[in-house]
């Protein structure tokens, strides 16, 4: 797992991240919660609530375009049972599909990968 620290220096040196706040951190030996917003310059915007620890890892990574419209969201939420993945899931506007587990450093790659090959 790649830390919180290198997750923002991730942030912070990117052309396509035009801003970020941290608007919830929390860290104990037992593990930490993290909440932040990151905006893009499409103006499109990702949604970040990760908490892990010992015993539990719960995690949504909402992105939505610049008229908060639902590109992609991946979370854990245990629905969707039907899902070969289960609890791992990701929404698109048209439905639920398996997605891996993830976190927020795989995502933020995954949406720079897209922005460099739009600009």
């Amino acid at each position: 797992m790649i830390s919180n620290q290198e997750i923002l220096r991730l942030l912070d040196n990117n052309e396509f991240v035009k801003s970020y706040d941290v608007l919830d951190f929390f860290e104990n030996s037992d593990g930490f919660l993290l909440k932040i917003k990151i905006c893009f310059i499409d103006q499109s915007v990702l949604f970040s609530k990760e908490y892990f620890s010992r015993d539990i890892r719960k995690y949504s990574f909402h992105w939505q375009d610049k008229n908060n419209n639902l590109i992609l969201r991946w979370d854990n939420a245990p629905y969707h049972k039907d899902i070969i993945t289960f609890p791992h899931h990701k929404h698109k506007d048209n439905g639920v599909f398996p997605s891996k587990e993830t976190d927020l450093y795989e995502v933020i790659v995954f949406i720079l990968n897209i922005l460099q090959n739009n600009y």
